[in-house]
């Protein structure tokens, strides 16, 4: 990414007076990309928190072997990926068990993530069709907080509102029972068991490339050059002039 500090930072120096865009050929483009030096080893962690982050246990073990990078615990990673695995197929008891038993604090310190797994729960049984059981459970175990959060009772109030409606899934609350609901829980689950093992809970690569994109639209403002258009390739483009 300082490739493209850099380049913002000489051009604007240079080009500070100019009244029209400088370009830059392929060849002048692909030289200063060749100019800034990256150390391996500073790739490879980046893979590597990439790997770990999101739960990618197989590959993470090989890379690790081929790439000499520093020890990593992979177990918690197994234990991280049960959990959000256990919340995503709709069994949040067994998750909220596993969390337990990777850590009690994370729950113990945690209401709004408890109370967000609860509320999953009760869309579950809501979904199963346990009216009785539902009702009871929200009785229980998240009216008592609904009353010591306002957020947490308007939260309780919207997922119970999921009994009122004969078609559910076409209901102003009919997103609750879709998979995007249960993703949302097990990745804020994810989060938090990562900044209890003391990793960042966001993998860096994705924040690099939105960095990479901002750093264009900033350049594109000064000059015509070879830009990265396709992230999935980052085959370079030749500009338009």
């Amino acid at each position: 990414m300082s490739l493209f500090w850099s380049v913002i930072r000489q051009l604007a120096e240079s080009e500070a007076m100019a009244t029209s865009k400088k370009v830059i050929t392929r060849d002048e483009w692909e030289k200063k990309l060749n100019d800034v030096k990256i150390r391996k080893e500073d790739m490879n962690k980046l893979v590597m928190n990439f790997l770990v982050t999101e739960g990618y246990v197989d590959a993470a073990e090989k890379f690790r072997t081929e790439s000499g990078t520093e020890h990593i615990d992979l177990a918690t990673i197994t234990d991280r990926m049960a959990v959000k695995k256990a919340v995503q197929s709709g069994n949040v008891e067994d998750a909220i068990e596993k969390v337990n038993d990777l850590n009690p604090e994370i729950l113990d310190t945690n209401p709004q993530l408890f109370f967000h797994l609860q509320q999953q729960r009760l869309i579950e049984l809501i979904r199963n069709g346990k009216i009785e059981e539902a009702l009871e459970f929200a009785q229980e175990e998240l009216a008592p907080r609904g009353e010591e959060n306002q957020s947490f009772l308007e939260e309780l109030e919207r997922t119970v509102a999921l009994l009122a409606f004969e078609d559910v899934k076409n209901s102003p609350v009919g997103d609750l029972l879709d998979i995007s609901q249960r993703l949302k829980t097990a990745s804020e689950v994810n989060a938090a068991i990562l900044t209890s093992q003391s990793h960042e809970k966001d993998p860096k690569l994705p924040s690099l490339l939105r960095m990479l994109l901002w750093a264009q639209n900033q350049l594109d403002e000064k000059a015509a050059y070879p830009r990265i258009t396709d992230l999935f390739t980052a085959t370079l483009e030749d500009p338009f002039v």
